[in-house]
């Protein structure tokens, strides 16, 4: 099968399939980032295919669009456009008739304005009347608050005199999320924002945490990155190459597998641990140090180089 019947079989499967960068809980552009939010205003699902993971596929669905741009989106089989298309499509509301489905109704997020969050908005304001700050959420979970006014279809919360305004994207993105502001000292501060809605984020596991795992043979699977001539210097017992096997291996583990990769002093492994986190992944560590900081912290006789 050639890669323009891959696209042709992807996009029959599917009702709605949209071609990205990333993935829809992160998507690695902000153009991508923009039509998920769109398409979350009336889907709860949809299939999306990351370009990025297969380069034939990101140049092959532009030849089969002629489009030469992405994002582009694809509803029963059609090609419907890029970026500037859908959201012109979800303001003027052809949208709603193109996907078959309404816009959903705007959300009512729960949301935590703590005493201490809202007295630093009120010193920032630095007025006595009525307070807006506006809280952005992208769907990579990016933050950014300033003050504003209202704007049409805005989510308006009220809390202890402050009016937060969120999108309806940020809204969904939301519920549970707590807005809190920790001092540093020497009347230095910051906001904190704690939300459940997160994606999962890599973790860093230290040698003496890897090394208790695999001694209390609890399920993880280890993946060492490096290439065949760095794995011929030293290795961890039971390690997975990541080579053609190894990413076999991966590709077909159940994504609630924790997962641990290393390289030689976890820069290389940091990459691969995002590249499991858009693959589905939800535990993935990387081993910081890498396999050097596992020879002087754990294992002595793995040689050093």
């Amino acid at each position: 099968m050639n890669v323009q019947q891959r696209i042709e079989a992807i996009v029959h499967a599917h009702p709605v399939v949209l071609f990205m960068k990333g993935t829809r809980a992160r998507p690695m552009c902000g153009f991508s980032a923009s039509v998920v939010g769109v398409l979350d205003e009336y889907l709860d699902t949809y299939e999306t295919v990351d370009v990025l993971a297969d380069e034939a596929i990101r140049q092959g669905v532009k030849e089969y669009a002629s489009w030469p741009t992405i994002p582009q989106l694809y509803v029963n089989g059609e090609f419907v456009g890029g970026c500037d298309i859908v959201r012109e499509m979800g303001s003027s509301g052809e949208l709603e008739s193109v996907l078959g489905s309404p816009r959903r109704d705007a959300p009512r997020p729960e949301v935590l304005l703590t005493d201490a969050a809202a007295a630093a908005i009120r010193k920032l304001d630095g007025g006595e009347g009525p307070v807006a700050v506006r809280l952005q959420i992208s769907p990579a979970f990016e933050y950014a608050m300033d003050f504003d006014d209202p704007r049409p279809d805005d989510v308006a919360l009220e809390a202890d005199g402050i009016t937060l305004l969120l999108d309806r994207s940020s809204a969904r993105r939301a519920d549970g999320l707590t807005l809190d502001y920790l001092e540093r000292g020497g009347g230095d501060g910051g906001f904190r924002i704690d939300n459940p809605n997160e994606p999962p984020k890599v973790q860093p596991m230290t040698p003496a945490e890897l090394k208790q795992r695999l001694d209390a043979a609890a399920p993880v699977e280890v993946f060492d990155v490096r290439g065949p001539d760095e794995r011929a210097r030293a290795t961890i017992a039971g390690a997975h190459p990541l080579d053609d096997e190894g990413k076999a291996l991966l590709e077909h583990l159940d994504r609630d597998t924790p997962i641990v990769l290393y390289c030689h002093h976890g820069v290389r492994s940091a990459a691969a641990a995002e590249h499991c986190l858009r693959m589905g992944f939800r535990t993935v560590y990387n081993l910081a140090g890498g396999i050097d900081a596992w020879s002087t912290e754990v294992d002595p006789s793995v040689p050093r180089y």
